[in-house]
């Protein structure tokens, strides 16, 4: 079960304590809640506690989705899981809507503006934003741990794929080809492209094998590009057929396994070009930084027969993994980047001109969108009581976003549990 953090009266981390320890502590009086997410408390009164456990935070960064998990290194028990959604295509959608307004802008025959973008100048080690929004998610994060529990080192997850490795198996050695990782690497990243699934028929759960798209017996290579994955049946149904007569009869199969066979791994490039700079802020931090690899991760995990999931392979992550992890009745926070509104006054249509003017004031009756809210609501169409996300409007009248839908509620029956800081939060269901 997942530990609450615990903070001293100078707000400095304790060892995280069983929700039922901490539920004492706070009926008694001797602990007030300080952070709903995660759940965090403070003690009010000075009590003697053993010595401080050091813990390790692991990170496991996606191009979507980083995996979070805090592991006592001595014990193997997973202290703390999440898994945090990154904005970043949101982020790249924003800008390319307003790189279309302002070519259209320009190109329409209204007042000239001059072109500035020649005198523009891109600082030393510029990630581009949907990049950088991802790194300083993470970094975010981290920070924010550091603060609840005593993290004494990291490991971060530092390659997804090693491509050279994959192109020429042979560049670092026989001892990397034959070593106790030989395959997972190329495996992983098949995976990753074509979905975990058959790529013929499309069955998933089912062991799925390494097949050639162009067979050897022709000439095929072993590149990864000429790779897929095909459960038992269709490989051997294929065998050393060319892929246009083998899916002569599923003309739209064939389009769309060609396509998928040359594109490149979107989100894998995304990871690799932020890898380093995120490696490089961990260890200006002052900890001992572990790196692995995505092949070392999956070996791990399957070596100690976890699922696949972002929080179970952030757990995996690197050699200090624990013989025995303890995972059970551990239920991951969900965290989701939404920002912090936009700046943007004046909205637009597609052609570019104005169609709505925002307030400059963002909060409304003391609460601003985006806070976590209980709402008890007397009488009405939603009477009772409601928890979530809240969308402000100078009426006072707030519309709450709940896990059963959405509501409408007065602001003056509404009370914050948390503040808005650009992230939305809820718990994984229970299996």
């Amino acid at each position: 079960m997942s530990k609450v953090f615990v903070l001293d009266t100078y707000e400095k981390p304790l060892n995280p304590v069983h929700p039922g320890r901490a539920r004492i502590l706070l009926s008694s009086g001797k602990a007030a809640v300080f952070r709903r997410y995660p759940f965090t408390i403070i003690l009010k009164v000075e009590i003697v506690e053993p010595q401080v456990e050091p813990l390790r935070l692991k990170l496991d960064p996606g191009s979507k989705t980083t995996g979070i998990a805090v592991v006592n290194d001595a014990s193997g028990e997973v202290v703390f899981a999440a898994e945090l959604s990154h904005r970043g295509q949101a982020i790249k959608a924003a800008l390319d809507d307003r790189r279309a307004v302002r070519r259209s802008r320009r190109n329409r025959h209204t007042r000239y503006r001059k072109p500035r973008f020649d005198n523009r100048k891109r600082a030393k080690g510029w990630l581009p934003p949907s990049i950088e929004s991802r790194i300083a998610n993470i970094m975010t994060w981290v920070n924010r741990l550091r603060w609840y529990c005593p993290i004494a080192a990291i490991s971060q997850e530092l390659v997804k794929f090693d491509t050279q490795a994959m192109e020429n198996p042979e560049i670092s050695g026989i001892g990397y080809q034959q070593g106790t990782l030989v395959g997972y690497e190329v495996r992983e990243y098949l995976l990753e492209k074509w979905g975990r699934k058959c790529a013929y028929c499309g069955k998933e759960n089912v062991p799925l094998q390494i097949e050639h798209i162009h067979p050897r017996a022709n000439g095929g290579t072993n590149r990864v590009s000429n790779l897929t994955l095909a459960c038992e049946k269709c490989n051997i149904e294929k065998g050393t057929q060319d892929i246009k007569v083998f899916l002569a009869k599923k003309p739209d199969l064939l389009k769309k396994f060609l396509v998928q066979a040359k594109a490149p791994l979107k989100d894998a490039a995304a990871v690799n070009a932020s890898r380093w700079e995120l490696y490089r802020r961990l260890q200006q931090m002052g900890l001992p930084v572990e790196v692995g690899t995505g092949g070392r991760t999956k070996f791990n995990r399957a070596t100690r027969n976890l699922e696949k999931t972002h929080w179970l392979d952030a757990s995996c992550v690197g050699a200090s993994t624990p013989q025995q992890l303890q995972t059970e009745r551990v239920r991951p926070l969900l965290i989701k980047a939404t920002g912090h509104g936009i700046r943007q006054m004046c909205q637009t249509n597609k052609y570019g001109f104005p169609k709505q003017h925002r307030q400059r004031k963002k909060t409304h009756c003391g609460f601003q969108t985006g806070e976590i809210v209980r709402a008890n609501a007397p009488k009405g169409k939603y009477a009772g009581i409601h928890v979530g996300r809240i969308f402000t409007r100078t009426t006072g009248l707030f519309d709450i976003v709940t896990p059963s839908g959405k509501v409408t509620v007065h602001a003056r029956h509404c009370i914050i549990l948390h503040r808005n800081d650009g992230y939305s939060y809820m718990y994984k269901k229970k299996a």
